[in-house]
């Protein structure tokens, strides 16, 4: 029984490593994006589900399973999850390397002319790229690097911090040279 949780700034990587850790682990994977927001809209990314809807959908979700890896973000809405954590991985990267890889992700996952001026996910898409950059993570405001780092003080799990650009590979290696000490 082995339950992970693996957050950090956005486009560094912590979906790709929680895919790949899930897969090594043979356990489900779980991303909090797909229970923060309505992402079954035409135009996800638009509208949050309500705090108490996330955490009755996520609560559902680990339950299904003794062992799960779960990326992304829990600050301030799931802090109720926490206790379950045996292990907590925190990856973060300068915004100059996770920029690209955000707008890589994006047009693969929606297409450029969704993305471009004119585009239905254009206007998104530059907030959203503005907030990862700095605006917001790097310097600040409800979900930031230094939120994160006060959430990860308080808890009583072993936290790995990863700050480097690594192959998904050498990622899982690391992560799991940590579970196997637990």
């Amino acid at each position: 029984m082995l339950k992970i949780h693996i957050m950090g700034a956005p486009g560094a990587g912590t979906t790709t490593l929680g895919k790949a850790l899930a897969e090594r682990l043979g356990c489900p994977h779980f991303d909090t994006d797909d229970v923060y927001w309505f992402t079954e809209d035409a135009l996800p990314y638009r509208r949050k589900r309500n705090p108490d809807h996330r955490r009755k959908l996520l609560t559902e979700r680990l339950a299904s399973s003794e062992s799960w890896v779960l990326s992304g973000s829990l600050c301030g809405w799931g802090d109720f999850f926490a206790p379950q954590f045996d292990l907590v991985v925190w990856l973060w990267l300068p915004a100059e390397i996770r920029i690209p890889r955000i707008e890589k992700r994006e047009r693969l996952r929606y297409g450029s002319s969704q993305l471009e001026p004119g585009g239905n996910l254009q206007v998104v898409f530059e907030k959203f790229k503005v907030w990862a950059a700095n605006c917001d993570y790097e310097s600040g405001g409800l979900r930031s690097k230094q939120q994160e780092q006060k959430w990860l003080e308080q808890l009583e799990c072993p936290v790995l911090k990863m700050e480097e650009e690594l192959s998904v590979l050498d990622l899982v290696e690391q992560v799991m040279r940590v579970v196997s000490s637990i």
